[in-house]
């Protein structure tokens, strides 16, 4: 993960470079407000720590031309601490607010806080097997970039496959995970929904979703 760091004071940044880097994260720095943004377009960092005064402006104008466009979580950095600074910073757009000087496991706990929460509002990512994409947040499936418009059952079916392209499903594992473990009825139900899966995928040679004779069904060529 990438850190975008905003600050004015080079030990701050050096400091921050030092802290973050030992926890795994890659980091960006910029000293200015023009800079953060132009670095933030360039990198897409997946978190903003950003100082309340900078060069030219304030910080709260930083995170103004963010929140257009990006939901990343931001952490305000900065001298000014009392209640009305936290309120502002958060009206545009912090996430979080931390007064210098910081003790550094404070720091650390406030930023891997910060990332859980926006992995968790994220939800599931995209699944992707060669031209075929699934994003199960948005519930929507395209094939070499079109979309296609697939039934709930449909849907079910492709994410179990997607979710495990290679593994084989027997009819009774995708009838369990779609249709649900007390589901009765004619195993063929399966084969239909796949076939017509396969017309609006354009699989019509059956190498997207191949039928394995005697065990069932894996995505894979």
């Amino acid at each position: 993960m990438t850190i975008l760091c905003v600050d004015d004071e080079e030990s701050i940044l050096d400091t921050l470079d030092m802290i973050l880097e030992a926890q795994g994260f890659s980091t960006v720095r910029a000293e200015t407000g023009r800079q953060g943004f132009e670095q933030f377009g360039r990198h897409a960092p997946d978190l903003l720590i950003v100082d309340r005064m900078l060069p030219d402006g304030d910080g709260l104008d930083l995170c103004r031309q963010v929140r257009r466009s990006s939901t990343i979580p931001i952490l305000m950095l900065t001298a000014r601490g009392d209640l009305d600074d936290r309120v502002d910073g958060l009206n545009a757009g912090a996430d979080d607010y931390l007064p210098k000087p910081f003790k550094v496991k404070e720091l650390v706990a406030r930023v891997h806080a910060l990332l859980r929460r926006s992995a968790a509002s994220r939800g599931p990512a995209p699944l992707e097997f060669g031209a075929l994409r699934l994003d199960p947040s948005r519930r929507s499936v395209s094939y070499d970039g079109t979309p296609v418009e697939l039934t709930a059952l449909e849907f079910g079916l492709l994410s179990a496959l997607v979710a495990a392209p290679g593994q084989v499903f027997s009819r009774e594992q995708l009838l369990d995970q779609v249709w649900g473990w007390d589901w009765v009825g004619n195993r063929g139900v399966v084969d239909v929904h796949l076939s017509s899966l396969r017309a609006k995928l354009g699989d019509h040679d059956k190498t997207l979703i191949r039928t394995i004779r005697g065990l069932g069904f894996t995505l894979g060529r």
